[in-house]
């Protein structure tokens, strides 16, 4: 099974985080993101986040259509082998630009719903992980058989640490790293539908 990372993975930039910055409060941003695992969850961190745009939803979509990027191959890459997007994000952000893209896939993400005043998350009902102590994406994944897994970011760190075989650039790379665990790079997705074709 095949589980892809949304924002920073299978898009160019973070889709939260250009919300953050063109609707958001970047004061409260930069002080969530400095918090964040130190005294605050994930969940919290983007939640409190999502609580400073007040701005209507089809504005706020109807901007991440206009500059959202995809990395190239994604398309080529579900239909292909059929992956599922695990994403921290919200899926009312996700489904948008795979509909502009043509791209029919499996989605397992949060939701997020507008309000005047701050705009409210709800969160996936996931068991709390026994590894790393949050609802983390092992949670929400077929754990009892082999995975690879796509990623870059803090969200998936420990589902990584889980997986068959890991692709991992960025944040996650780092982490891995210094961790001494294996993974495999790439720059977009035809690099991780590539690899994965070669060795079956």
């Amino acid at each position: 099974m095949l589980y892809v990372d949304w924002d920073g993975t299978a898009t160019a930039r973070d889709t939260l985080h250009m919300v953050i910055e063109r609707f958001g409060d970047l004061d409260v941003f930069r002080e969530m993101e400095r918090q964040l695992e130190r005294d605050l969850t994930l969940d919290e961190v983007i939640a409190t986040e999502m609580e400073t745009i007040g701005a209507p939803f089809d504005e706020v979509v109807g901007w991440l259509l206009d500059n959202v990027t995809l990395r190239p191959g994604l398309g080529a890459l579900v239909e292909e082998l059929d992956p599922v997007i695990v994403s921290g994000g919200f899926v009312e952000f996700i489904d948008p630009i795979l509909e502009r893209e043509g791209i029919v896939a499996r989605v397992v993400a949060n939701s997020v719903a507008a309000h005047p005043d701050g705009w409210r998350s709800t969160f996936l009902d996931s068991p709390v992980c026994d590894v790393c102590g949050q609802r983390c994406k092992r949670g929400v994944i077929a754990a009892s058989e082999p995975y690879v897994y796509v990623g870059d970011g803090v969200s998936d760190r420990c589902v990584s640490l889980a997986a068959s075989r890991i692709f991992a650039r960025d944040g996650l790379a780092r982490w891995l790293t210094e961790r001494g665990v294996a993974y495999e790079t790439f720059a977009d997705m035809d690099d991780v539908r590539r690899a994965l074709a070669r060795r079956g």
